[in-house]
C-alpha cells in the first residue's frame, strides 16, 4: 500500500455520487480499500457487504468453462443444442458453448418473449419472471441474427444459455457447479450466487441515488449476472488471474487471458473467452463491467503492472455514471511502482 494509492482511490471516491462506494487496489498482492458515498456509513463497514456486480458474472461463467475444458469434461466446440437435448440434431452451423460465450452465437440480446413481462418492472427486478426452462425454450425456438461465429454481439440470452447447457453436460444443478469449480478453489467464500439479506448485501438505489431498489432476483439468467460478492472477494479473484501458478485453476486462469476476437470500430479491440482486452500506457488491461437495477460495478487487472482494480457503487448505472469512466482511467493509467 502507498499514499499515493490512498488519494488515487480518495479521489475516484469522491467523483461517485452514490449512497455507497468502494474502490479497492492491488498491487503485486497489496491492497488498498476506500470507500465512501453520500449516504450515511452503513452499520456493516462497506467493504464488507456483497455487492451485486451484473454482468461482470460473465467473467466467472468464462472461467467455469474455460476449467472444464482443461479438465476435458467439455469442449468450446461443443453444439449447445445437443448438450441440452441429446435427441436434438445439432444442424450444420451450430451454436457451440465458445459461440455463447464470446457474444457470437447470433442469438440476440434477450428473448424475443421477454421483454412483455420485464417492461413493466425495468427498474426492479426485470429478470425475475423468467425461469430457467423458459430460458431453455427460448433458445431452441430462437432465429438466429446471423450465422454463429461471425459476428460480435453482447448477449445475455446467449450467457444464460450457457449457464443451463453446463449444468445440464456436468448433471450438476448450476448453483452448485459454480461454487464447486471456482468459488470454493478460490477460496470466494464472501461471494454469493443469490440474495442474502441486510447486513450482508448493500442495498441498490434508483437512478436518483436516493430511492432503495429491491435485492436482484435474476431468474433464468444466473449465468449471465448473479455473483453478489465483496470488494476482497473480487481482489481475490482478479489477484488469481495475475498470479494463477499454483491456483488449482491455473490452466482456466491462462486461457481467459488470450485474446480470441478482435471487435470495435476499426477492430483495435479484442476480446478473450470472457474479458473485454483494450490497450493501456505500457501494456494492456482486462476489464467488464456491470450493471443491475440498483447497482453498478468495475473490474479490472493489468498483468503488465501487476494491478487489479475493483470499484462498486450503489446507484443504478446512467449515462451520466462517473464510477465506471473514473475505474476505467484510474487502471489504465496504473504504472508498476513499488509497494
Amino acid at each position: 500500500m502507498t499514499t499515493g494509492d490512498e488519494e488515487l482511490l480518495d479521489e475516484a471516491v469522491r467523483a461517485v455520487a452514490a449512497p455507497d462506494v468502494v474502490l479497492g487496489l492491488s498491487r503485486d498482492g497489496h491492497r488498498t480499500v476506500r470507500c465512501g458515498g453520500t449516504a450515511p456509513p452503513p452499520a456493516v463497514p462497506r467493504d464488507r457487504l456483497r455487492y451485486e456486480i451484473g454482468s461482470a458474472s460473465k467473467t466467472f461463467t468464462g472461467l467455469l468453462l474455460a476449467d472444464l475444458v482443461a479438465s476435458g469434461t467439455l469442449s468450446g466446440n461443443d453444439p449447445a443444442a445437443a448438450l441440452l437435448d441429446p435427441a436434438r440434431p445439432p444442424g450444420r452451423r451450430p451454436v457451440t458453448l465458445t459461440h455463447l460465450i464470446t457474444h457470437t452465437s447470433g442469438l440476440p440480446p434477450l428473448p424475443a418473449d421477454f421483454y412483455p413481462g420485464a417492461l413493466p418492472r425495468w427498474t426492479t427486478n426485470p429478470y425475475a419472471h423468467y425461469p430457467p426452462e423458459r430460458v431453455v425454450r427460448a433458445f431452441f425456438r430462437a432465429r438466429l441474427r446471423h450465422r454463429p461465429g461471425t459476428r460480435w454481439r453482447y448477449s445475455n440470452f446467449a450467457v444464460a444459455v450457457l449457464g443451463h447447457t453446463l449444468a445440464a453436460a456436468t448433471a450438476t444443478p448450476w448453483e452448485r457447479l459454480l461454487t464447486d469449480r471456482v468459488l470454493r478453489p478460490l477460496g470466494l467464500d464472501g461471494t454469493a450466487l443469490r440474495p442474502t439479506g441486510p447486513g450482508t448485501d448493500a442495498t441498490g438505489h434508483g437512478e436518483d441515488g436516493t430511492t432503495p431498489t429491491p435485492p436482484l432476483h435474476i431468474g433464468g439468467f444466473q449465468a449471465a449476472g448473479a455473483v453478489r460478492a465483496t470488494p476482497h472477494d473480487l481482489l481475490t479473484f482478479l489477484d488469481a488471474h495475475l498470479r494463477p501458478d499454483g491456483c488449482p485453476l491455473a490452466a482456466a486462469l491462462r486461457e481467459v487471458r488470450r485474446p480470441l476476437l478482435r471487435r470495435g470500430f476499426g477492430h483495435v479491440h479484442t476480446h478473450t473467452l470472457t474479458w473485454f482486452h483494450h490497450p493501456a500506457d505500457g501494456g494492456s488491461m482486462y476489464f467488464h463491467i456491470g450493471a443491475t437495477s440498483g447497482q453498478t460495478a468495475f473490474i479490472g487487472f493489468r498483468p503488465d503492472s501487476g494491478t487489479a482494480l475493483v470499484a462498486l457503487a450503489t446507484r443504478r448505472y446512467s449515462r451520466k455514471d462517473t464510477l465506471v469512466p473514473a475505474a476505467y482511467t484510474l487502471l489504465s493509467c496504473l504504472e508498476a511502482r513499488p509497494c
